[in-house]
């Protein structure tokens, strides 16, 4: 029997979750001044990109998974602390590509990028608070291309129409957030065993059991040169694409029903992740390396950003009870290790995340091979919203559990 649960309702519950275990102190905790690392990067941000668009190194505003990501942070950390700035911050950015019709800037749905439902997350949010009928109209948009995204034929998602018959780690944390809130929103109960199967069908044909990581894609159709003949993996396990994998399943099972056949699954898969990463986890930094399968060999580097998605993971995973409070001290280290590490603060307060890989991919043009030498050789940068997002989420997490 389908459920419609208002607006309003997930509001509250969301506020309930953000407000437990001793909640999150509201007040006039904002600057750089702040005691919170949160509130200290967020600002950090408002001052190094006047304009959310700006957040990736571009000159163009762009309906961008990066800005999704970089907007959602930004009105958890206005909901934790009550600054509307940082609300105000992300709304900007959606009021900056969507017109008084609903029509998003250069958006083409036949694209089919996976990519491009990210941003749909915080339409939510900002339907919610307004009541502006051009945020639902982008929401139904977004959930139209979840129902046409050409599919491999175990029903996964493929990552793009340019990499047909591919599904990549990094799509579970794009499409299926929002497509599990779409379908509790608005009653679509019938959604959810469909948004289970997506981890299950990535799990199962990126899964490395020499090593018990996941690998960064594979291709249904084992064509592609960066494939394996035989399994149509890639051929290692990328950082932040295991980091998007664990941050996909912390964050949609925030709407699965608890009595969903299936979730249990996610859970597992979750917890074994953990397992595994806690027997790479540096000693010293507390981080995890840009090639996870590569640990501690030459040109290979702590990588941060998937660092901060794992701390991220591991801290709400906690704070929700998908697991035992003994994996706390994994992601405080990781936690820590990123702020003694990894983390600078200038003279007049600005924060700085250092160490962040730029961007890696399979294929296209030029083309990406997948091997050791293509993932170490990316340009590492600092302040890229693909590690600022999740270190301003993972403070936030830590900063609850602190409360």
């Amino acid at each position: 029997m389908k459920t419609n649960i208002s607006l309003p309702s997930i509001s509250a519950l969301l506020l309930v979750l953000l407000t437990s275990c001793g909640g999150i102190r509201r007040g006039n905790d904002t600057g750089l001044n702040s005691p919170h690392w949160s509130v200290r990067m967020a600002e950090s941000e408002l001052i190094r990109n006047p304009w959310l668009w700006m957040a990736d190194f571009v000159t163009e505003k762009k309906w961008n998974y990066t800005q999704g990501l970089m907007g959602m942070a930004m009105i958890r950390v206005s909901q934790a602390y009550g600054d509307n700035r940082y609300f105000d911050y992300a709304k900007g950015y959606a009021d900056s590509l969507i017109d008084d019709k609903g029509v998003i800037w250069k958006y083409d749905m036949t694209n089919y990028n996976i990519d491009q439902v990210n941003p749909g997350k915080m339409m939510f949010l900002l339907y919610e608070k307004t009541g502006n009928e051009r945020y639902g109209k982008v929401i139904h948009t977004l959930r139209e291309q979840i129902s046409s995204q050409p599919r491999i034929p175990e029903g996964g998602f493929w990552h793009k129409k340019i990499y047909p018959n591919q599904m990549w780690l990094d799509g579970l944390y794009m499409g299926t957030p929002f497509y599990a809130e779409y379908a509790l929103r608005y009653g679509e109960d019938e959604a959810f065993e469909d948004i289970i199967n997506q981890f299950l069908i990535v799990a199962r044909h990126t899964y490395d059991p020499a090593t018990g990581l996941y690998r960064h894609a594979f291709d249904d159709s084992r064509m592609m040169p960066w494939a394996d003949s035989i399994t149509g993996q890639a051929p290692h396990a990328w950082g932040r694409a295991m980091g998007w994998y664990s941050m996909a399943i912390v964050d949609v099972l925030d709407f699965i029903p608890s009595d969903q056949a299936g979730r249990d699954e996610l859970i597992r898969i979750l917890t074994g992740m953990v397992d595994t990463l806690i027997t790479i986890q540096d000693p010293q930094t507390g981080g995890w390396y840009q090639v996870l399968d590569r640990s501690g060999d030459p040109g290979n580097y702590i990588e941060t950003s998937c660092t901060a998605m794992f701390a991220y993971s591991i801290f709400k995973a906690v704070r929700m009870g998908y697991l035992g409070e003994k994996y706390l001290p994994v992601a405080q280290k990781a936690y820590n290790g990123l702020i003694d590490n990894f983390v600078t603060v200038d003279d007049m307060g600005l924060v700085t995340l250092t160490r962040i890989c730029g961007v890696a991919g399979l294929g296209g043009d030029p083309y990406r091979d997948g091997s050791y030498e293509y993932y170490i050789g990316e340009e590492i940068r600092d302040n890229d919203p693909k590690g600022v997002g999740p270190f301003i989420l993972a403070s936030l997490e830590y900063e609850m559990l602190l409360k």
